[in-house]
C-alpha cells in the first residue's frame, strides 16, 4: 500500500519490468509518492482537469495525478519499457488515462486536446527540459494550450528560468520566461529522493502563461536577448552591433545608456529594444 493509492511501490514496479534509469534518457525515478503528490498538488485543483505529463517513467507522478482527482491524464513516454507498467496504471483508472508513446520534442498534444486548455505537470528529462520549455514559451500566437506549467529541473536550470536583472543567473531563458509568464521556485528536492541520485538538487518551478505579455516580436526579442547575452561583459554598443542596426538606438528605445550591460537590463527593456527593431528594420530601405 502506497501514501497515495493500492498499486505496487515504485521499487516493485521498476524491478519487475527491469526499469532501470537511462542516462541516454535523462532518467531518474522520483520515488517519494508524497514528493510526487506534492508536485501534483501545486498545479492547482485537478478535479476536472486535463494533464500532459511527459517522462513518466514508472509512473509515481501520473499515480499522483490521477489519485487526486485529474479528470484525464496524457503521459507522453519515449522509452518503451515504462509502457507495461503505464498500462497497469490505466487499468487502475479506467478512461483516465491516455498513453502516448512518442518523443515529447516531436509531440504536439493539441489534435487531443480538441481546443481544451490543458496543465503541463512533469518531472522533465534532464537532457530535454530546457529545450522542450523554450517550445512551451514560443508558442504563436499566444496565449498558449496550457494555462499553467510544473515541471522539475535541475536547479541551476531553475534559477536561470526566474532570475531577474542582476541577478547571476540571468540571461536569454529568464527574459522569454519572464516576458511570457510569471515564475516562481516553489520547492526543492533532494538528490537522495531519486534513483539513480543526480549529483545536484533539483526544483520545481511554476509558470503561469501571461494573458497579454507586453507587446513585441517574439523572434525579435530572441535575437536581442542572443546578441546581448552572446557577449555579455561587453556594453550593449559592442554587443549589439551584431543585429546590424545602431545600438544607441536600441537602447534609448529602453531608456538606458549604451554603455550598458545585459545583465543589467530588465524584461521590458529587452521588450522595448525588440520593438525598436522591429520597426527599424521595417522603414529601412529595401536593397533594389
Amino acid at each position: 500500500m502506497s501514501a497515495i493509492d493500492d498499486l505496487p511501490p515504485l521499487r516493485d514496479v521498476i524491478r519487475e519490468h527491469s526499469l532501470s534509469a537511462r542516462k541516454s534518457l535523462g532518467q531518474n525515478f522520483l520515488l517519494d509518492l508524497n514528493l510526487t503528490a506534492r508536485i501534483a498538488r501545486a498545479a492547482g485543483p485537478l478535479e476536472g482537469a486535463t494533464v500532459i505529463e511527459i517522462g513518466p517513467g514508472p509512473g509515481g507522478l501520473t499515480r499522483a495525478l490521477l489519485a487526486l482527482g485529474a479528470k484525464r491524464v496524457i503521459a507522453v513516454e519515449r522509452d518503451e519499457r515504462a509502457l507495461a507498467p503505464l498500462d497497469y496504471i490505466a487499468k487502475r483508472y479506467p478512461g483516465r488515462l491516455e498513453i502516448v508513446h512518442a518523443d515529447a520534442q516531436h509531440f504536439d498534444p493539441r489534435p487531443m486536446l480538441g481546443g481544451e486548455r490543458a496543465k503541463i505537470v512533469a518531472n522533465l528529462p534532464y537532457n530535454i527540459a530546457t529545450a522542450l520549455l523554450v517550445d512551451w514559451l514560443s508558442i504563436d500566437p499566444w496565449p498558449p494550450w496550457y494555462d499553467i506549467m510544473v515541471l522539475m529541473f535541475q536547479r541551476e536550470v531553475a534559477e536561470r528560468i526566474v532570475a531577474h536583472e542582476n541577478d547571476e543567473a540571468y540571461g536569454r531563458l529568464a527574459v522569454l520566461a519572464n516576458w511570457r509568464a510569471e515564475t516562481k521556485i516553489l520547492f526543492d528536492i533532494s538528490p537522495a529522493a531519486f534513483v539513480p541520485q543526480p549529483k545536484v538538487t533539483s526544483s520545481v518551478v511554476r509558470l503561469v502563461p501571461r494573458a497579454v505579455p507586453e507587446p513585441c516580436d517574439r523572434r525579435a526579442l530572441e535575437q536581442v536577448a542572443a546578441a546581448a547575452f552572446g557577449q555579455r561583459r561587453k556594453m550593449l554598443r559592442q554587443s549589439l552591433k551584431s543585429l546590424s542596426v545602431d545600438p544607441a538606438l536600441l537602447a534609448a528605445a529602453a531608456g538606458v545608456e549604451a554603455t550598458r550591460r545585459a545583465e543589467t537590463i530588465a524584461v521590458s527593456g529587452f521588450v522595448a529594444m525588440a520593438r525598436e527593431l522591429t520597426n527599424i528594420r521595417k522603414t529601412k530601405p529595401q536593397p533594389s
